[in-house]
């Protein structure tokens, strides 16, 4: 099959983010277990190759046009979730952003396919995008393989407490800082348990982020927890190799969301070996499945209680941590790369 895959996300900022990821991670497994493909990457989404099976555009915004008018072939868009829409009074898309979401919305519904992360994220994409239930296929992420579960090594221990000064027990939190993360709850439960909480996103420390933009208030909310808390520790963006050593000495890794579309931390930290702390909220209990420690991300008082029930009990962090490793054995990317080529077969057809 000759297959073009828009790498696009790779080349801006959003390749330190979950879409980068994603888009990284699904082309070296074409490469790796499907090389007998034909395949072009390309990044400008306005002049896509001519001549394909099918073209995947893996990025889709709401409120910006990414996607082109025309295509001379079966076109596939993966949708990862359509969060601002499921809570439009906290992600405010101005006159643009609405007729913006108009004309990709309408791209949406003409394409041939539709990729989702998870059967929440279909559910939005069915009923707010209005696309056929039956084009739109649920197909899951993995972690990297660089977050394979591994022996705690007490001199990769020092090394990450001493490159990041770090406490000797932590709670960790990897992700972004917009409305559905509920960090300003998180960090008010972490302060009120006085448990140390290190905080990795390159939101959390990045100056360049309008203070204006109605969708950074959280981010103003939380840098101002931060700096009157010793025990929040921010580190701002953290390469994978020392990610991989983050999540492993971590004595819990805590994703309090009320709205997921896949929740990438949370197979990272399971197969790192770390006891998971999340909520069921949107895609989440997909993903962890029966082998997290669940929380209410409504109530400050059961984020409290759930971290302060898993960080003192150490049973409970072992328990945790052998479910998780067994949950996360249930995704891998060559499973994601071999349902997303049925999808291309299906639609090149």
């Amino acid at each position: 099959m000759k297959i073009a895959l828009n790498i696009s996300p790779l080349e801006s900022g959003h390749k330190v983010r979950g879409t980068g990821f994603y888009v990284k991670h699904l082309k070296d497994a074409f490469l790796k277990y499907f090389p007998e493909n034909e395949y072009t990457f390309f990044s400008d989404f306005k002049n896509p190759p001519l001549h394909q099976d099918v073209i995947h555009y893996p990025y889709f915004d709401p409120f910006f046009l990414t996607l082109p008018f025309i295509n001379s072939s079966p076109i596939i868009i993966t949708v990862h979730d359509l969060t601002p829409l499921v809570f439009p009074k906290y992600f405010p898309s101005g006159l643009k952003g609405k007729v913006k979401w108009q004309v990709q919305k309408m791209i949406l519904k003409r394409s041939s396919a539709v990729i989702t992360d998870s059967m929440s994220s279909k559910k939005d994409i069915h009923q707010i995008a209005g696309v056929d239930p039956d084009k739109i296929s649920v197909i899951y992420l993995a972690a990297g393989e660089e977050f394979y579960s591994a022996p705690k090594n007490e001199s990769s221990y020092i090394n990450i407490r001493s490159k990041y000064n770090l406490p000797e027990e932590y709670a960790l939190y990897v992700g972004d800082v917009t409305w559905n993360k509920n960090l300003p709850r998180l960090i008010s439960a972490a302060i009120k348990t006085k448990i140390p909480l290190v905080m990795v996103g390159k939101a959390l420390v990045d100056e360049n982020i309008s203070s204006k933009d109605p969708w950074s208030k959280d981010l103003i909310t939380v840098r101002k927890l931060m700096n009157s808390q010793k025990t929040i520790i921010p580190l701002g963006f953290v390469h994978s190799e020392d990610l991989v050593e983050l999540y492993r000495h971590a004595s819990m890794m805590v994703l309090p969301s009320v709205y997921e579309g896949f929740g990438l931390g949370v197979l990272e930290a399971m197969q790192s070996g770390c006891p998971v702390v999340t909520t069921k909220e949107g895609s989440l209990y997909e993903v962890g499945g029966d082998a997290a420690f669940y929380i209410d991300p409504y109530d400050t008082d059961s984020i409290s209680n759930g971290l302060r029930k898993v960080f003192n009990d150490k049973n409970l962090q072992k328990d945790l941590s052998v479910k998780g490793v067994s949950q996360a054995k249930k995704f891998s990317w060559r499973k994601t790369a071999q349902d997303t080529i049925s999808v291309y077969r299906k639609a090149a057809k």
